[in-house]
C-alpha cells in the first residue's frame, strides 16, 4: 500500500522548489533552526495505533483465552527444574545404545564375510553371473538381457526416500577403469554373495537400518539394498569406495606423511604433470587424524608451502585444498638431490612425533621421482634402522626401469611399497597400495576396530543423485569395520579384503533428543575427537546458488565456529578430551536469516558417548529455558481433543519410533499417538511423558478452535479480510491453525507448511514466531515482516506472536505462543490512521504525518521498517535509509551495535583458471595426455622432453583467465537491538548546513517504535549504515599463525603401526611393459586419430 505522502508528492513540485528557494535566501548562511516535532503529539499517535493494534491482534489469536485457560490448571501443575547434567547424561546412553545397534550390524558382516572367504578357494576359471548394479535390467537391441544385466526386480521403497530398490538383494558396483570379469573380482563378488543374508538379516532386527555395504580391496562395491547406478554424461562411474573416507579409515591407522617431490630438469612435462596427479592422489587418503607436509627437491628444498617449513599440518580439506593449490606452483629445473631430501624427511617426522601433536602412530615418507642414482643406505642406518619405524613408499614416475631397482630397494628395505605410473590412468591404483601395506599390522593383529567418519554428505552414490537437492543431500556418519583374510598361509601378508559400513544419518541422533526437554531456545550437539561438528542446529553445510550447493569445507566446521563467544575453547576442549561437566556464557545466537539476534546467557552441559569418538553436549537458556511443567488429563480427555481437524504435531519430533516396525512406517506421528493410546497397536514404542503433555496441550488448548470459529462465522467481524491466520504453538509441538479467508486467498501460501522451516517446530528448533515471542515482556506482542530469500526483502503480510506464561514470574515456563498474520496494507492503514490524530479542540493538528515536512516511520526493535511513506523501504534497515538518525539512536543508546561473526560465510572471490588446469581433471584429457606421451616417446624417445612438452601443450598451457567463485571465508557483520528501558527519545542532528530533528516513540505493548524525522534536512554528510557483512582479510603473517594453529585434539584410541610377524617382502615390482604397449598401441592410435 501507497502511504498518504505517495499522493501528495504530486503536489509537491514547483512550489516545494520555490519555498525551499525563499527559505534558503532568508536565512543567507546562517545555520537553519531545526523544526521542532511536538513529543505529546507523536506520543498520542503511537498510543492510539498501539491500542488498536493490540485489540486486533489479542482478539483474533485469542491469547487471553488461551492464558486464561492455563491459569485455571495452574494448581493441577508441577513445576521442575531441568537437571542439564542427569539429561546430557541420558541422552548420551541413547545415543550410545543407538550407534551400539549399528556397530553390532556392521561387526555381524565382518564375521559373515571372513568365514565365507575362508571357506572359499580362488579359481582363476571361475564363470560366475553377478546383479552389476549399472547392468541390471538393460536389453541389447534385440530385446535380451545384456550379460551381468540380468532382471533385477526393483520397488519404491519408502524407507529408502521411495527410490526403487530390491530389499532380497544386494548388487555390486564396479569402477568404470576395471574389468567387470577381472577374476580377482569375480572370486571376490562370489564369496561375498553370502552377505546378502546378513544384510536381509540385520534389516530385520534394526528396521532403522538404511544402507549397508562391502567394499572389496579388489575396488568392487556390494551395497545393499540393491539399486540401479548410472554413469554420468561421459558413460563414467568414478566412484572407488577404496577412496572414501569410511574405507581408508578403517583400512589404516593414524600416519604422519612427508611427501617428497623431484622437480629435477628430468621432470618437465608430462613427468611433473603425473607427480603432482599422485600427490594429489595421495592427498585423497589423508583424514581429519592423519598430518603431512609437502617438499618438493632438486638441488635445494622447496616447501610447497613455505610458511610451513619443518613441521606438518593437520589433513583436513581446508588444509589439503590449500597445498593443492600451492602444486600448480611447482616447475622442474635444476639437479635433484635426494639426500637433502630424504635427511630433511626423517628430522621433520622425528621433531614432529617429540611434540606429540601428531598422529603418534604410523610414519610415511612418500618419495616421487623419475630415478634415484643410489639407494641412500647410511641416511637410512642412520635414521631408521634397525626398527624401520619410517616407511618409504616409493613412485617411479615414466616407463623406464634403469632406477627401478634402486627404488624398489629403498622401499623393500624400509617396509614401503614400490610401484612404477607410467600415465595419469594409472595414478589412482597404484596409490591405492600403499593403504593395503599400513594395513598389515592390523590386520595381523586381527583388530577389527570400529571408526565413525566425522558428519558427510556423499552425493556421488547413486541414493543422493536420484533424490531431489534438498532430500538428497542428506548429512551423516558411516560406522566401519576392516575386514581380514583368515587363512594361515596368508596371515603373515596381513591381506585386508575390505571394509563393511552402513549409513547413520544424522537426523537419526536427532530422534532420540527430546526437544521438548531442551525448551524453546534449547538445543543438543555433537562433536568428534577433532573438535569438528556432527549435528549443531548453526551447522550450514550448504549454500544457495541457484542450487543447494555442498560448501568445500562443510565436514570440518569446528565447534568454535559456531560457539564462537567462547573465545578460549573452554566448552571445546572439554569436550574433545570426553570430559562431564558444565560451562556457562553469555551468547548472541541470530535468527530470521541471520538478520536479528537474541543474547542471552546459556549453561551447557557435556559428556562422552561411550563406544565412539563422539562428545555431546546440550545448551538451556536460562530463564524460562531451564524449567518443566508437568500436567495431568485423563486419556480420554486429551484423545477426544486430538481428533479436532486442526490439531497437529512436529513431524520431526519423535512421539512414537515409527521406524522399528514396516507396518508403522506410513504413520504419521499424530496417527502413531492415537493408535498406541487406544492400544490397537502393542509393538509402538512411544514417549509416555511427552505423550501425557501433549494431552495436557490438547486438553487446554481446545476451547480455542472454538473461538476462532465464531469469529471466523461473525461476518461484520474482519469484513476488510485484514486478519487471515490464527495459530497456536504449545512447548509439545502441537500446534493448531485457522484461516479467516479461503485458502487460495492467502497472502503468503507458505506459512506455516513443511517447506516454511523457520516458521514450524522441527528437529532443533522452535518456530521464530514462538522463539521471538518468549523474549518478549509477557502480555505484549511482537510483530514481523517475514524476510524472503531472495535479494530484495519485500512481504505482503505482518505476523504477530504472544507468548503464555503459567505462573507471573521469570521461573515459569512458557507453555505456548499464540499469533496471528495479516495482511500489510491492512497493518500499515491502522498506523497511518492513527498518525492523523490530534488533542486540539478545534481538529487542527500542528503536525500530520501527511506534512511534507516530516516523514513517519514504524521500525520494529531491530531496526527493521514495516511501515515508511515509500512502500519500497518496507523490510528495509533503518539505517540504510535515515543514516544520520540511526547513528544518533546509537549514539544516545537507544539501540546498540551487536558484532558477529560468521566462520561458515561463503564469498565471492576472483580466481585465476588455466585451461591446464581443467584439461587434468578432464579424464579424457587426461587419457590423451598419456597416449600423446607413450607415441611420442615410441617415434623419437632421444627427444623425449622437447617433443613430449610441444604434445602436451594443450594441457600445460597455462592461459590465465579470471574466473569469479564462492569460497569459504569469515565475515564480520552487524546486528541491532533496542534498549528496553528507554521509551522515548527526541534528538537533534546538527547537519553541515542544517539541524536535524527527530522524535523515536515506543508503541505500547509491542516491539515497536514509530520514529518521526524532519525531513526538511537531509543530512546527507552522514553515511548510511548497513548491515553488510564484511569479509575478514587476514595478512600473510596471520595465515600462517592460523596455518600452524593446532587446536587439541583426541587421537583415536587404537594405533596399530607395526607388527613383527609382518612380511616385508610384499614390496611391489616393475610391470612388464612389453605386452602392454603392444596391446594398447593400436586402440591408441584409432583414438588419437580420430580427434
Amino acid at each position: 500500500m501507497a502511504g498518504p505522502g505517495s499522493a501528495r508528492r504530486t503536489s509537491r513540485g514547483a512550489s516545494a522548489l520555490l519555498t525551499a528557494a525563499l527559505l534558503y535566501a532568508a536565512l543567507g548562511d546562517t545555520v537553519r533552526s531545526e523544526q521542532q516535532i511536538p513529543l505529546s503529539v507523536v506520543k498520542l499517535w503511537a498510543s492510539a495505533f498501539g491500542g488498536e493494534i493490540k485489540s486486533i491482534a489479542a482478539k483474533y489469536s485469542g491469547s487471553q483465552l488461551l492464558q486464561k485457560k492455563y491459569k485455571e490448571y495452574e494448581k493441577d501443575v508441577t513445576i521442575e527444574e531441568i537437571d542439564g547434567l542427569q539429561l546430557v547424561k541420558k541422552l548420551a546412553k541413547n545415543m550410545e545404545e543407538m550407534f551400539h545397534k549399528k556397530s553390532e550390524a556392521v561387526r555381524r558382516l565382518v564375521e559373515a564375510a571372513e568365514e565365507a572367504h575362508l571357506k572359499h578357494e580362488f579359481d582363476a576359471d571361475l564363470q560366475y553371473e553377478y546383479f552389476n548394479a549399472v547392468l541390471i535390467n538393460e536389453r541389447d537391441k534385440d530385446g535380451n538381457f545384456l550379460e551381468l544385466g540380468k532382471e533385477f526386480i526393483l520397488a519404491p521403497n519408502d524407507h529408502f526416500n521411495n527410490l526403487p530398490v530390491n530389499i532380497s538383494l544386494s548388487d555390486v558396483q564396479v569402477p568404470t577403469n576395471m574389468y567387470n570379469k577381472d577374476p580377482a573380482i569375480v572370486n571376490g563378488v562370489y564369496w561375498s554373495e553370502s552377505l546378502n543374508k546378513v544384510f536381509v538379516d540385520n534389516f530385520d532386527r534394526d528396521p532403522s537400518l538404511i544402507w549397508q555395504y562391502f567394499g572389496s580391496a579388489k575396488g568392487f562395491f556390494r551395497q545393499y539394498p540393491g539399486i540401479k547406478w548410472e554413469p554420468d554424461e561421459n558413460g563414467v562411474i568414478a566412484f572407488d569406495c577404496r577412496n572414501r573416507k569410511w574405507y581408508i579409515q578403517a583400512a589404516t591407522s593414524p600416519k604422519d606423511v612427508v611427501i617428497l617431490v623431484d622437480v629435477s630438469g628430468s621432470m618437465k612435462g608430462l613427468r611433473l604433470t603425473i607427480a603432482k596427479q599422485t600427490v594429489s592422489s595421495i592427498l585423497d587418503t589423508l583424514g581429519d587424524d592423519d598430518f603431512f607436509n609437502i617438499i618438493a627437491y632438486n638441488e635445494e628444498l622447496h616447501y610447497v608451502e613455505p610458511c610451513l617449513n619443518g613441521t606438518l599440518v593437520q589433513a583436513d580439506r581446508t588444509n589439503k585444498e590449500h597445498f593443492r593449490e600451492h602444486l600448480d606452483k611447482l616447475f622442474a629445473k635444476g639437479i635433484g638431490m635426494l639426500d637433502i631430501a630424504l635427511n630433511e624427511a626423517f628430522n621433520i617426522l622425528s621433531d614432529f612425533n617429540h611434540t606429540g601433536q601428531g598422529s603418534i602412530c604410523s610414519q610415511a615418507i612418500m618419495l616421487i621421482t623419475d630415478g634415484a642414482v643410489d639407494t641412500y643406505d647410511t641416511i637410512f642406518a642412520k635414521y631408521n634402522w634397525p626398527d624401520r619405524k619410517v616407511r618409504i613408499f616409493t613412485y617411479l614416475i615414466g616407463r623406464e626401469a634403469a632406477f627401478a631397482d634402486n627404488l624398489k630397494w629403498m622401499a623393500c628395505a624400509n617396509k614401503g611399497f614400490f610401484t612404477q605410473i607410467s600415465t595419469l590412468a594409472d595414478v589412482q591404483e597404484n596409490v591405492m597400495e600403499y593403504l593395503h601395506v599400513l594395513s598389515r599390522p592390523k590386520v595381523i593383529d586381527q583388530e577389527h576396530d570400529v571408526v565413525w567418519t566425522e558428519a558427510y554428505i556423499d552425493s556421488t552414490l547413486p541414493q543422493a543423485q536420484k533424490l531431489a537437492d534438498d532430500q538428497g543431500l542428506v548429512l551423516m556418519t558411516t560406522v566401519a569395520m576392516p575386514v581380514f583374510s583368515k587363512q594361515n598361509e596368508t596371515r603373515s601378508k596381513g591381506i585386508l579384503l575390505g571394509v563393511v559400513g552402513t549409513d547413520v544419518p544424522v537426523k537419526e541422533l536427532l530422534k532420540t533428543i527430546p526437544k521438548y526437554k531442551l525448551g524453546i531456545h534449547g538445543y543438543a550437539f555433537a562433536i568428534t575427537n577433532n573438535g569438528y561438528i556432527l549435528t549443531h542446529p548453526e551447522l550450514r553445510p550448504l549454500y544457495e546458488e541457484g542450487k543447494k550447493r555442498r560448501k568445500p569445507n562443510y565436514s570440518s566446521v569446528d565447534l568454535s565456529e559456531v560457539e564462537w563467544e567462547d573465545r578460549d575453547d573452554v566448552l571445546r576442549n572439554a569436550m574433545v578430551n570426553r570430559k562431564t561437566g558444565k560451562f556457562s556464557m553469555e551468547v548472541k545466537k541470530t535468527v530470521d536469516k541471520g538478520k536479528r539476534v537474541l543474547v542471552m546467557t546459556n549453561d551447557y552441559y557435556y559428556t562422552d558417548i561411550k563406544g565412539t569418538p563422539f562428545s555431546l553436549g546440550v545448551a538451556l537458556s536460562r530463564g524460562h529455558g531451564k524449567y518443566f511443567f508437568r500436567g495431568n488429563v485423563t486419556i480420554e480427555e486429551g484423545l477426544h481433543d486430538l481428533e479436532h481437524p486442526d490439531v497437529s504435531l512436529a513431524d520431526e519430533w519423535s512421539y512414537c519410533n515409527t521406524d522399528l516396525h514396516p507396518e508403522h512406517r506410513h504413520l504419521s506421528q499424530l496417527e502413531a499417538i492415537k493408535l498406541y493410546l487406544k492400544g490397537k497397536e502393542p509393538l509402538l514404542q512411544c514417549d509416555k511423558e511427552l505423550i501425557q503433555e501433549v494431552l495436557f496441550d490438547a486438553v487446554v488448548s481446545a476451547p480455542i478452535e472454538a473461538y476462532w470459529t465464531s469469529l471466523a462465522l461473525n461476518k461484520s467481524e474482519n469484513s476488510d479480510k485484514g486478519v487471515e491466520v490464527a495459530f497456536l504453538g504449545t512447548r509439545t509441538g502441537l500446534s493448531r491453525t485457522n484461516l479467516f479467508v479461503g485458502a487460495e486467498q492467502l497472502t503468503n501460501q507458505d506459512f506455516l507448511k513443511a517447506g516454511d522451516k523457520e516458521n514450524i517446530f522441527n528437529a532443533d528448533h522452535f518456530p521464530l514466531w514462538y522463539r521471538r515471542a518468549a523474549e518478549q515482556i509477557p502480555g505484549s506482542f511482537v510483530y514481523s515482516i517475514p524476510f524472503s530469500t531472495g535479494t530484495v526483502n519485500k512481504s505482503n503480510v505482518v505476523t504477530a506472536s504472544t507468548s503464555i506464561q503459567l505462573l507471573d514470574e521469570r521461573k515459569s515456563p512458557v507453555v505456548a505462543a499464540v499469533g496471528i498474520q495479516m495482511k500489510l496494507e491492512f497493518f500499515q492503514r491502522k498506523f497511518w490512521t492513527a498518525s492523523r490524530q490530534c488533542a486540539s479542540l478545534d481538529g487542527k493538528c500542528s503536525i500530520s504525518c501527511d506534512d511534507e515536512t516530516v516523514n513517519c516511520y514504524l521500525i520494529d526493535n531491530n531496526g527493521f521498517i514495516l511501515v515508511s511513506e515509500d512502500y519500497m523501504q518496507t523490510g528495509d534497515f533503518f539505517g540504510e535509509i535515515e543514516g544520520a538518525v540511526m547513528n544518533k539512536l546509537l549514539s544516545m543508546g537507544s539501540f546498540k551495535r551487536i558484532t558477529l561473526y560468521d566462520y561458515q560465510a561463503m564469498c565471492r572471490a576472483n580466481k585465476e583458471s588455466s585451461d591446464g588446469a581443467r584439461g587434468l581433471l578432464d579424464p579424457y584429457n587426461a587419457f590423451l595426455s598419456a597416449v600423446k606421451w607413450i607415441m611420442t616417446e615410441l617415434v623419437l624417445f632421444l627427444v623425449e622432453f622437447n617433443l613430449c612438452s610441444w604434445w602436451h601443450s594443450d594441457l600445460t598451457a597455462t592461459a590465465q583467465k579470471l574466473k569469479q567463485t564462492m569460497e569459504p571465508c569469515d565475515t564480520e557483520y552487524p546486528a541491532f537491538v533496542s534498549e528496553r528501558t528507554i521509551k522515548e527519545t527526541t534528538g537533534n542532528i546538527a547537519c553541515e548546513d542544517c539541524s536535524k530533528s527527530f522524535v523515536i516513540q515506543q508503541i505500547p505493548s509491542s516491539n515497536l517504535f514509530m520514529v518521526v524525522v524532519d525531513s526538511s534536512c537531509l543530512c546527507e554528510s552522514v553515511a548510511p549504515i548497513t548491515m553488510a557483512p564484511i569479509e575478514i582479510r587476514y595478512n600473510e603473517s596471520l595465515k600462517c599463525e592460523r596455518l600452524k594453529a593446532q587446536k587439541i585434539r583426541r587421537r583415536p584410541e587404537s594405533c596399530h603401526g607395526f607388527h613383527p610377524e609382518e612380511n616385508a617382502r610384499e614390496c611391489g615390482g616393475v610391470p612388464s611393459l612389453q605386452a602392454s604397449v603392444a596391446l594398447l598401441l593400436l586402440p591408441l592410435l584409432l583414438l588419437l586419430f580420430s580427434r
